[in-house]
């Protein structure tokens, strides 16, 4: 073999190996991070590289299924994390890319469930309580074989059972019935019609706590009168027949009384 041979046959195997397809996904990574930002080549192999993980985020995403959020979402939201971990990974640190992408897409998964699915907004500590909460009573159900306790949870977690307390309270707030769901055996009655309504009434409680005083202030004639024509609703002619006086005398001490009453109300609330 000549040398003039052996040099073709090296330049050819050396250009074929350039050439060729990098289809391990450490490799891809490995040539993408090699290359210098805005190489022509760096964006298809980025491609490449979210492409050959898929299965990765997929699977993740399929842990997380059956919590009240579509799957189709989920693997949305962890191909996101996993091209968050392509573009940030570095391989000068010596970790490899399955234990840096796993947490970062699962952190992805997490925010999700945090931000979008909550009907009413609580605090981020209370979602995230919330979520601790979940697992660790999947984890002590399992290794206890019944359902755990607050102390339980306290005790896994490393808090106290108030905070435990608090996170189960917050946790109502991830999902809202509708006021339109029916709530009777024949489906008639609805959740919203059993709400209670704005009482007109509650404004005049304190008034009326303030008149049994007031009405005390008077005399027994005055008293009399008053309850006649607001309880019994008589009329001042009515009202005259009965005790034995002129309508207009009852006129004119229906005034007085209601006036001493007004006095009486407007000094209390002094």
């Amino acid at each position: 073999m000549t040398v003039t041979q052996t040099s073709s046959q090296i330049s050819t195997a050396t250009k074929t190996r350039a050439e060729a397809p990098v289809d391990s996904a450490a490799e891809l990574l490995n040539a993408m991070a090699a290359m210098p930002v805005g190489h022509p080549s760096r964006a298809a192999l980025r491609d490449k590289a979210i492409e050959a993980w898929l299965p990765l985020a997929r699977h993740l995403a399929n842990r997380y299924s059956g919590r009240g959020e579509p799957t189709d979402d989920l693997i949305q939201t962890a191909t996101v994390g996993l091209i968050k971990a392509v573009d940030k990974f570095d391989p000068e640190r010596g970790v490899d890319f399955a234990g840096y992408a796993i947490p970062t897409i699962i952190g992805e998964i997490k925010r999700h469930f945090r931000d979008r699915t909550w009907s009413v907004r609580v605090p981020r500590r209370l979602q995230e309580l919330r979520l601790a909460i979940t697992e660790a009573n999947s984890t002590l159900t399992h290794t206890l074989g019944r359902s755990p306790t607050v102390a339980d949870i306290s005790v896994h977690l490393g808090i106290t059972e108030e905070e435990v307390l608090e996170g189960l309270e917050g946790a109502r707030a991830y999902n809202a019935t509708s006021l339109s769901t029916p709530i009777s055996a024949d489906g008639t009655t609805e959740l919203g019609e059993t709400l209670g309504g704005l009482d007109a009434e509650f404004e005049l409680a304190e008034t009326r706590v303030a008149l049994g005083p007031a009405l005390a202030m008077l005399d027994e004639r005055e008293q009399k009168i008053l309850t006649l024509r607001f309880y019994g609703n008589l009329t001042q002619s009515q009202i005259a027949d009965q005790i034995g006086i002129s309508q207009m005398h009852v006129s004119r001490l229906l005034t007085r009384a209601l006036t001493k009453l007004r006095g009486q109300l407007a000094g209390d609330q002094i």
